[in-house]
């Protein structure tokens, strides 16, 4: 596995697991939690997607 690889799949699960924090703070109703893993899922989203514009440059 190279290191572009490896830095998509780190991306990819970070994302996922703001997206299940999104779910956790919205079930203990928490607006800050909710919001800083929305963050949270746009920057690693928008890092795995530059990641993978620069691994195809």
């Amino acid at each position: 596995m190279n290191k572009h690889n490896f830095l998509l799949l780190l991306m990819a699960i970070l994302a996922v697991a703001s997206m299940c924090a999104i779910g956790v703070s919205i079930a203990e109703q928490s607006w800050m939690g909710g919001l800083l893993s929305f963050i949270g899922v746009g920057f690693f989203m928008g890092m795995g997607f530059r990641i993978k514009r620069k691994a195809e440059q």
